[in-house]
């Protein structure tokens, strides 16, 4: 709604100040407001562009705004230039008509004061406009060194309505005993506010396969049926499940985006880079989960995969194998057809194809003495041998699978940042326990989510240099002049720093949607910019002094400033007190947006003719002289009439 208040504002000023028609009015403000119109929407549908190229997972959500903001502010456009005039002529009525209602009466009393002691800082500042540049140069580094400062993340962990906990026993656990666990669970979540239900699998979790291992899935209530979050109840589902001694359990968040990992939180890889062994490596994981539990910015750091269990290790005798005439393929045979089974063939019964499949009956496959049971008949003497005269067996600890990640031995560690920490902070202690505790040649590496909030982090700054540069460019373009986009631009670290610290009150960390929230600021805030900059450009080529064409700018647009910049905050503010599903992406957009407009407008309305007036003095503008265009102009017009 913002370019139809901005072209109604301007027909009611007109209507007002110099008593035309609604008519004459609608047609004498779209001349005055087409120009700026067209440059808001190409500013805010260009500021996209940088971000609509972007690649991964980070690219294709900034695409999604990219394209819906480009589209609705076509529209727009089209609405405020082609129908809003017609609705102005049409239904907007004489100004003397609202004076008999006093509720504009009061609004107008108030807004004359306000604009009056607005319009008396604006030529104060003008004179003074060096002072007021060190304030904006030391509010600029402010913003930058509030960026810095500012928490990182990808995605901001969302109210997915369910969690998933992950349950491990001790080596070696039957899965009854796993069941009897899951069973204690049940009991102690139906306590807690906002459970509903929970479907459990033994046997097999995304940690790995065994009958020590399983997993949940915790279904809550519906958002209004609940006074708890998805995040605050995994924080009382971990302390009411922690008094489990029988099994650690883990009750996480699922991930934002699906397929970006198997859980919520930082997803990190521990390499060994110098091939220095399982033990060492092993070694290495436990210093690391032991420096990581101690830090309170972390909570549920644990390695996603099985701890060492008990294994038999079988091995063969080759040289008592061929003295008795066995071949090693005729053992390894025999030993799978024993303890796995085997297919061998197919047979028809009651209408249906069934498999065979050939195996050691249970008692005899329980233990390593069951090797006396095995025969497999010798070529040579065709007598039936033992299997436990030529095999030989121990039990050995061994990790259940041996991991690789970019071809080093690796370590999948897991883990969530504490409630009131960012993803970013996480991984970043992370980084340095790894560098700074452990042993040389170990390192990490970043998969998932965590690996994409790499990636769109390093090309954040870009991201930001890229849309000013663009919209920079657009804005020369359509002005043909060098010096007008650098006075509009001038206000952008003004709604940066708006969105950087209502985000930092808030405790919101700089992921995807702050990023989008930032990206929408610069167009917004160039948009105060333009209105006030183009005005003071057309007063200043019809004659005016740069004083006076910059305080009748500032006056003019005063009002429309004010009404597009609040409409649109209160337009958002909804997103910023939401709740439910999605609720904390909208915060992110919302919170940022609401303070970025808040500084654009406030500080920007103070600003914005002071760096006008800088601007066009270090091109050479005087002060209190007609503009060297004017003055040309009017002697080509003097000479032409007096020939």
């Amino acid at each position: 709604v913002d370019d139809a208040i901005v072209v109604i504002e301007n027909v009611e000023r007109i209507m007002t100040e110099e008593g035309l028609s609604p008519r004459e009015a609608t047609i004498k403000a779209m001349d005055q407001i087409t120009g700026a119109v067209v440059a808001i929407t190409v500013v805010l549908a260009a500021v996209f562009i940088p971000s609509a190229l972007q690649g991964g997972a980070a690219g294709e959500i900034y695409k999604q705004f990219a394209l819906t903001i480009a589209i609705a502010m076509a529209f727009s456009a089209f609405l405020a230039l082609g129908f809003t005039p017609a609705l102005c002529a049409t239904f907007l009525k004489p100004s003397h008509a609202a004076n008999s209602n006093w509720v504009f009466r009061t609004f107008n009393k108030y807004y004359d004061r306000i604009s009056h002691t607005y319009v008396g800082h604006i030529g104060s500042a003008v004179r003074h406009a060096p002072r007021w540049m060190a304030v904006f140069a030391v509010l600029a580094i402010l913003c930058g060194f509030l960026f810095t400062r500012m928490p990182g993340s990808f995605l901001p962990e969302e109210d997915q309505g369910y969690a998933m906990a992950i349950v491990q026993l001790p080596p070696g656990a039957t899965l009854p005993r796993t069941q009897k666990v899951f069973e204690e669970m049940r009991g102690r979540l139906e306590q807690l506010d906002g459970y509903q239900s929970m479907m459990q699998v033994a046997g097999f979790s995304f940690v790995g396969q065994g009958e020590n291992v399983g997993m949940a899935f915790i279904a809550l209530k519906p958002w209004d049926e609940r006074k708890a979050t998805a995040p605050e109840f995994i924080q009382q589902a971990n302390g009411a499940l922690y008094g489990i001694k029988d099994a650690q359990i883990f009750v996480l968040n699922l991930p934002t985006v699906q397929g970006l990992g198997a859980f919520g939180g930082f997803d990190m890889w521990l390499q060994d880079r110098s091939g220095q062994g399982q033990a060492a490596l092993t070694q290495a994981r436990n210093q690391l989960l032991g420096a990581a539990g101690q830090n309170p910015a972390l909570v549920g750091v644990r390695p996603n995969s099985l701890e060492d269990a008990p294994q038999l290790k079988l091995q063969v005798d080759r040289v008592q194998a061929q003295s008795m005439g066995l071949e090693l393929s005729d053992i390894y045979n025999a030993i799978s057809l024993m303890l796995a089974p085997v297919y061998a063939n197919d047979f028809f019964m009651d209408g249906r194809i069934k498999r065979v499949n050939l195996r050691a009956d249970a008692p005899f496959r329980t233990g390593a003495e069951s090797l006396a049971n095995f025969y497999t008949p010798s070529p040579a003497t065709g007598q039936m041998i033992p299997l436990n005269t030529v095999v030989s067996s121990e039990w050995v600890t061994n990790p259940p699978a041996l991991e690789r990640y970019q071809g080093y031995a690796a370590v999948n560690i897991v883990g969530s940042p504490a409630a009131g920490h960012s993803s970013g902070e996480a991984m970043g202690i992370m980084e340095q326990i790894v560098n700074n505790d452990l042993p040389a040649g170990f390192g990490y590496d970043w998969s998932g989510m965590s690996y994409q909030e790499i990636l769109a982090g390093n090309t954040a700054t870009l991201l930001l240099v890229l849309s000013i540069v663009v919209v920079f460019l657009c804005l020369a373009a359509l002005y043909e002049s060098w010096s007008i986009p650098v006075a509009v631009l001038l206000v952008v670290p003004l709604g940066l720093l708006g969105a950087l610290v209502f985000s930092l009150m808030r405790g919101l960390p700089n992921d995807i949607f702050f990023k989008i929230g930032m990206i929408t600021i610069i167009g917004l805030a160039a948009k105060n910019a333009i209105l006030i900059v183009e005005f003071a450009v057309e007063l200043r080529q019809a004659g005016k002094t740069l004083r006076d064409a910059t305080i009748e700018a500032a006056r003019l647009r005063f009002r429309p400033i004010l009404m597009t910049s609040f409409a649109f905050i209160m337009g958002v503010v909804p997103m910023a007190i939401s709740t439910g599903a999605g609720a904390n992406s909208r915060h992110a957009i919302g919170t940022g947006v609401i303070g970025g407009m808040l500084f654009a407008t406030i500080l920007g309305l103070l600003m914005i003719p002071v760096f006008f007036v800088v601007v066009r003095r270090m091109l050479g503008d005087k002060m209190d002289e007609p503009s060297k265009e004017w003055l040309e102009k009017q002697e080509r017009e003097g000479g032409t009439a007096m020939r």
